[in-house]
């Protein structure tokens, strides 16, 4: 194996630590070698702390050794400041000669800069180095920047004839349940990896659900609902507590004050409502519903990929709210318990 891919392998692998907690920032990981072996390691942790480069840097011992070693960064240093200084000046500062860096960074901010201030200061600077993995490891921040919209995951479970709910046939009746104690536990892993957790407004009258992380360590993502014609109730638990951002096209002073309210066209689209996340800071959505946003997302293929549990039996006629599968081939089809959990990308 060539050397510069055994380190960007190793900070690749440093780089996944950071997964629960790193967005909307992206996974990094740095490796510092000195004469054939690590001095210094570091990930990025936590968004507003520390990136990995200066990890990596605050982990070397003898740091007269940095003027003769060579960084692996997974993702191009920053040039801006941010939350933190600029990750490029802090390994200028400390007189590291090369700089080998897995992809460049696709935020307007970075794109390209980082690199140039470096070459300028008389780095020596080698790009591309496991090019496609470290892209794909953030594949979620890369397609926020370049599509300015959130990544976008549909998650349902259904019947097995694509019904995401029965028939209420008497008062007070609960919505169907598909999922097993374990995919439930797994959906909030997935809600805990995304910044966003979006239902448009029948979820939330039907179900009433929570959307937040229970049961799994992990942070709590934003709750977006789409209530463009101001139906939900204020007293909705979706609004109890947490960042929520909430889209409608009637103005209200009656929700709790954490709520911010975006105001849209009765028709605005999904594309719109996107975009608006993406300016709120929103890098990732976990769309739960209903089947009318499913299925919109579905039709225009404004989505990256989907996680769909389908549960061995029909409801046939007492089925309501049907969705249409991705026309995408799964790449992963596995059992969890009776069910069915179907993963589909959308390279499109």
């Amino acid at each position: 194996m060539e050397v510069d891919e055994k380190y960007m392998r190793r900070a690749l692998q440093l780089a996944r630590c950071g997964e629960a907690y790193a967005s909307p920032n992206p996974m990094v990981g740095a490796v510092i070698v000195h004469d054939g072996l690590i001095i210094g390691e570091g990930f990025h942790r936590r968004c507003g702390e520390g990136h990995a480069e200066v990890n990596a840097v605050a982990s070397v011992a003898h740091k007269d050794l940095l003027a003769h070693s060579t960084m692996y960064v997974t993702l191009e240093p920053c040039s801006h400041y941010g939350k933190t200084p600029p990750c490029a000046k802090l390994i200028i500062d400390s007189r590291i000669p090369r700089v080998v860096v897995g992809c460049l960074d696709p935020f307007h901010k970075v794109s390209g800069r980082g690199v140039e201030l470096l070459r300028n200061a008389g780095v020596e600077v080698k790009v591309g180095v496991l090019e496609q993995e470290c892209l794909k490891l953030n594949d979620r921040f890369v397609t926020a920047h370049r599509r300015h919209r959130p990544y976008v995951t549909l998650k349902w479970a259904q019947s097995y004839d694509g019904f995401l709910d029965s028939r209420r046939l008497a008062p007070g009746q609960l919505p169907m349940l598909f999922s097993s104690a374990e995919s439930t536990l797994e959906v909030h892993r997935l809600r805990a990896l995304h910044d966003a957790v979006m239902v448009g407004s029948g979820t939330v009258m039907v179900d009433d659900p929570r959307l937040d992380v229970r049961n799994v360590s992990g942070r709590q993502p934003a709750k977006v609902v789409i209530d463009r014609r101001a139906r939900v109730a204020p007293t909705a638990r979706v609004f109890a507590r947490g960042r929520i951002i909430y889209f409608s096209a009637v103005e209200r002073a009656d929700l709790p004050a954490n709520v911010e309210c975006i105001t849209v066209d009765r028709d605005a689209s999904l594309d719109v409502i996107l975009s608006r996340l993406y300016e709120c800071g929103i890098t990732s959505v976990l769309v739960e519903g209903g089947s009318e946003i499913i299925n919109a997302l579905v039709s225009s293929s404004t989505y990256d990929s989907a996680r769909i549990e389908v549960a061995p039996f029909s409801l046939g006629q007492n089925g309501v709210a049907h969705v249409d599968m991705p026309p995408q081939s799964p790449y992963k089809i596995r059992k969890l318990a009776e069910n069915m959990i179907i993963g589909v990308k959308n390279d499109v």
